[in-house]
């Protein structure tokens, strides 16, 4: 009999110890849950001084915090200064680039030799990439600094890719590209400035890489999720390998550089999708063209 007590007893010390084992690792866990929580929010503060291994871990994670805090504000400041740097070159270089503009398009008008001519066309063309280049720069900045921000809203498609559309018409019609707009019906949530800034930018570049004779077709292909703005041409296409590079800033694949342009617009796109809750991707086959696709969100 006596053994059975010993034994009852010892089996209650035993689940007594796992218990308080168990509280005890309850009560840390429900710690940590409230630190991560209060961590998540921003209101994190030590709680727990003591040589405890929950007070180091605490102690940690507050200088992990101000840290990080920190490093959001040196970043956001050099974002800001980035910012103010680009607004200054933009409004200190409009008027000397104007006056550039102005100075060639008079010299154009004079009695040139050929050789003065060629000159004076290249010294107009690089006077507008200059321009593209500030404009592009300033959006681009201000985009990320939040400066600028995009107010998405639910509406039609349509009247973004016609407008969009419109305004490459006449420059595919002068380079010899059919230019067209087929099924365009489609809703989403964007923002119809910042949008067609976006589609102008796939259309440039299509018009701007497919030669005489070819075509350019935009198109809205609706899914249950996102509907789709596609800009197919049917240009030299990319290399697999540069598919992922090109949406970086200041990108020009090999093949590019003697084309016009300063290699920002697909970043910007990138930039007007991604802060609409979309994407943009490319697909493309060497000789074969590509498709551009500008994703946005469904209502």
């Amino acid at each position: 009999m006596i053994w059975y007590i010993i034994a009852g007893i010892f089996i209650l010390l035993v689940l007594a110890v796992v218990l308080f084992f168990w509280w005890k690792t309850a009560r840390t866990i429900r710690r940590l849950d409230d630190m991560l929580t209060a961590a998540t929010d921003g209101t994190f503060s030590e709680q727990t001084f003591d040589e405890s291994r929950l007070s180091a871990l605490e102690s940690r994670l507050a200088r992990y915090l101000a840290a990080s805090a920190l490093s959001e504000r040196n970043v956001r400041e050099q974002k800001d200064q980035i910012s103010a740097l680009i607004s200054d070159i933009s409004h200190q270089t409009k008027t000397p680039v104007a006056n550039l503009q102005l100075y060639a398009q008079l010299l154009s008008e004079q009695p040139l030799p050929p050789q003065g001519k060629d000159c004076v066309a290249a010294l107009s063309a690089q006077a507008d990439k200059l321009q593209t280049l500030i404009e592009a720069l300033v959006k681009t900045s201000r985009l990320e600094t939040g400066i600028l921000a995009l107010h998405p809203q639910s509406g039609e498609i349509a009247p973004v890719v016609e407008r969009s559309v419109a305004q490459y018409a006449p420059k595919a019609a002068e380079k010899g590209i059919t230019l067209t707009a087929r099924q365009t019906e489609g809703s989403a949530v964007f923002d119809p400035k910042w949008t067609e800034e976006a589609v102008c930018n796939l259309l440039d570049n299509a018009v701007k890489y497919t030669p005489s004779g070819g075509t350019v077709t935009v198109e809205v292909k609706n899914y249950e999720l996102f509907s789709a703005i596609w800009v197919s041409d049917t240009g030299p296409g990319i290399s697999e390998g540069e598919q992922a590079k090109i949406f970086g800033r200041f990108y020009r694949a090999p093949g590019a550089y003697q084309t016009e342009g300063v290699g920002i617009g697909l970043y910007l796109t990138r930039q007007i999708a991604e802060k609409q809750g979309g994407y943009v991707k490319v697909e493309s086959v060497p000789g074969k063209g590509s498709v551009f696709s500008l994703f946005l969100p469904r209502p």
